[in-house]
């Protein structure tokens, strides 16, 4: 049976125009439409922050035919080629509503003081008027885009009822409701937007120019223009216009707007440097590895901007209940008005109750609370160089209760150090010495990309050692690797490859081989055997010896994962057992699974998500690719400039720091708390109002205010997530 793998689907982001009120239901039906496109799987639509985010299949459709079934809908395109909100654009609308609202202010005060003073009724009535035209401006316009879609929302319960205490005599009451829904609604949108703000004022660390060397000369070029492997200088104090690696000069550079690094980090050459970040000191010559629209800054905004447009699945609970809630609302406003005239009551009495029963029983509160403290965490961990991919992943990280960590690059340095170059006495070559042995492990390890190749490499360039020339090199994952060097086979592995690539095949000095790297883990080295393989037999020429360095900060993040509630901490590694256990016990780890292959890592994960249901993988975001897209959540470490870590993980941390580990859970639990908050008092303040309205009976204004207030206070406290620190 022949097995078709699924296409691999693409995700665009369009910004649309952010629509005035309060409701999200022509969103949803904008969703349900895009949702029925051929080769759409997943669609997020919200006028409240102006983005739509589509998850489609490139064989079946296009950006630009999505972005056409958009616009068929009506529905206004902001500029696509610049993912950044226009910061002008958006002020002056603030501007333009925070006018209304005062309008709808003052027309309400001189309604109401003329009416007090017995003043003209033209003035009354004018003022009233103002009140009405300004405060319902933006509800209205909402309304009426929602009924276009065949939905209803919380902007027309407003606007209804406001007509509603209009018709019965109560002009004022229904002033003061479109007054505090406007203003209240001024207040969401404004926190929207700070939350965005504190994002896209990464923008603003881009430069606009780069001084290239051309012919020997600095010539000023426009970034979108400079080419890879082209060089430009940057002076101390200046912007690092792209991403590239210093070719000449050394310094030091402040990283904290795209990593979180709160200590300026030295560059020298061969160091990479990311565009963005700041020259404190030297100057630099940086060769270009990126392109202005590929570098790393421009991932990030990009991808926060993804982020932001996908709900968590509280909002997309929430969201999907609006229009029955509405729906209930107006069922129940009517209930409340046909009953008790049915039996007998008087019209103005009952229909004032209904209308404040209305005001009352509205979801904006509730509307309004998942977004507020979602979008606020998601722009908090930006700034924190932690790139969260949707705030489904912000929820997930509240209820991480285990936590795996990969060994190398994660919980140590990752600058594995060859220390040790061991020559075995008879080895039957008099003329081997530890500069042959490795200049040959050199050269097979040359092709490798693994850490310890690295490291072997890297020493053989120390010593200045002449490589021979390697062919035919293969490599087995989480063993070793072999290749040709002149007539003979160089063999470079572990316990394992020996042991099991080359089968029962008699292998001269493996036991003293095989003992000897027994002693090495045992002082906490990690190991490896160098064989020859000729006409004759395969003989063990000696071996190599690596260290890693522990993070200096590794056991304080274990400890606060433990303070967080993590009950399970794990180390997964393909190193040997003893140097595993050696590091773990040296930080406090609970667990080691050692001498992982890849696909273990992946089996392993899946066991510990049987055995405890949430559970985070952090790893370097390459190796541990598949371990991350298995976990729970996925957190990818130094993802400044590895494309695999942004592609795979749910979690990115911009830097190498781990204290922003417990930040990301710590994020999670303090916004899942909000939330928790949040929904109380909105729902505490519906359940109040409406059964003290059933019971006792509460003025009309007395509604207004409870309701309007506990949108705003669900507003202000999810925007205290903008200061989070962990």
């Amino acid at each position: 049976m022949t097995v078709t793998e699924s296409p691999p689907l693409s995700t665009c982001t369009i910004q649309i125009e952010r629509r005035g009120g309060r409701g999200e239901g022509g969103a949803r039906a904008l969703e349900r439409y895009l949702g029925d496109t051929p080769g759409v799987h997943d669609v997020d639509v919200s006028f409240r922050t102006g983005n739509v985010r589509i998850t489609y299949d490139e064989s079946v459709t296009s950006g630009v035919q999505l972005r056409e079934a958009v616009r068929d809908r009506n529905v206004s395109i902001e500029n696509e080629r610049d993912t950044a909100p226009d910061e002008e654009t958006t002020r002056s609308e603030l501007s333009q509503e925070a006018v209304f609202v005062g309008l709808t202010l003052l027309g309400m005060v001189t309604g109401l003081a003329t009416g007090w003073l017995n003043g003209p009724p033209l003035l009354m009535w004018g003022g009233y008027g103002v009140a009405y035209v300004f405060g319902g401006w933006y509800g209205l316009k909402g309304a009426i885009e929602t009924l276009r879609h065949r939905a209803v929302d919380i902007d027309l319960l407003m606007i209804v009822a406001a007509l509603g205490a209009l018709s019965i005599g109560a002009p004022f009451e229904g002033a003061m409701l479109l007054f505090l829904f406007s203003l209240s609604n001024t207040l969401q949108h404004y926190a929207i937007g700070r939350s965005r703000r504190a994002i896209k004022s990464l923008v603003e660390m881009r430069p606009d120019e780069a001084q290239v060397l051309r012919d020997g000369e600095e010539v000023t070029v426009p970034i979108d223009d400079v080419d890879v492997g082209d060089v430009f200088v940057v002076r101390p104090g200046d912007k690092i216009a792209l991403d590239g690696v210093v070719t000449s000069g050394e310094g030091t550079v402040d990283q904290a707007s795209l990593t979180g690094e709160s200590v300026p980090v030295p560059k020298e050459p061969d160091d990479e440097v990311f565009g963005g970040t700041i020259n404190e000191s030297g100057s630099l010559e940086i060769e270009v590895t990126r392109q202005a629209h590929e570098s790393a800054i421009s991932r990030l905004i990009t991808m926060v901007e993804e982020a932001q447009s996908e709900k968590a699945p509280t909002q997309r609970l929430i969201d999907r209940l609006e229009q029955p809630y509405v729906l209930g609302v107006f069922g129940l406003t009517i209930a409340a008005i046909a009953i008790p005239l049915a039996l007998g009551s008087e019209f103005t009495g009952t229909f004032y109750r209904a209308m404040t029963l209305m005001v009352a029983a509205s979801p904006c509160a509730v509307i309004i609370s998942t977004p507020a403290a979602v979008l606020s965490a998601i722009a908090s961990g930006g700034r924190q160089g932690v790139l969260f991919k949707g705030g489904e992943h912000v929820e997930t990280a509240a209820n991480i209760d285990a936590v795996a960590f990969d060994k190398t690059g994660t919980l140590t340095q990752g600058d594995t150090q060859l220390t040790d170059v061991f020559v075995r006495d008879s080895a039957g070559d008099e003329t081997l010495t530890e500069d042959s042995l490795l200049s040959l492990a050199a050269a097979v390890q040359a092709r490798s990309e693994h850490h310890l190749a690295r490291a072997t490499v890297a020493a053989a360039d120390e010593r200045s050692l002449d490589t021979p020339d390697a062919a035919r090199f293969q490599s087995v994952a989480g063993k070793g690797v072999r290749a040709d060097v002149g007539e003979e086979t160089i063999h470079i592995g572990n316990r394992s490859y020996f042991q099991t690539v080359l089968g029962d095949e008699s292998v001269d000095g493996l036991k003293p081989g095989l003992s000897r790297l027994e002693t090495l883990e045992e002082e906490g080295k990690t190991s490896v055997l160098v064989a020859r393989e000729s006409h004759v037999d395969i003989s063990v020429l000696g071996w190599l010896a690596f260290t890693d360095t522990v993070r200096p900060d590794a056991a304080e993040m274990i400890d606060k994962l433990r303070s967080l509630g993590v009950e399970h901490i794990v180390m997964l590694t393909g190193d040997n057992e003893r140097v595993a256990q050696r590091i773990a016990d040296e930080v406090g780890i609970d667990e080691v699974q050692a001498e992982l292959l890849p696909e273990e890592k992946v089996a392993t994960i899946e066991e510990l998500v049987e055995q405890h249901e949430n559970v985070a993988m952090v790893g370097d975001g390459v190796n541990d690719a598949p371990a991350l897209a298995t976990a729970t959540l996925g957190i990818a470490m130094g993802g400044a400039g590895t494309d695999v870590a942004l592609d795979t993980a749910d979690v990115v941390l911009m830097g190498d720091d781990l204290s922003k580990i417990p930040y990301v859970l710590g994020l999670g639990r303090r916004t899942r708390r909000t939330l928790t908050i949040n929904l109380a008092i909105a729902f505490g303040a519906i359940a109040l109002m409406v059964g003290t309205i059933l019971l006792r009976g509460i003025p009309l204004p007395l509604a207004v205010v409870g309701h309007e207030g506990s949108t705003v206070l669900v507003s202000l406290n999810g925007l205290r997530l903008l200061g989070f620190r962990g």
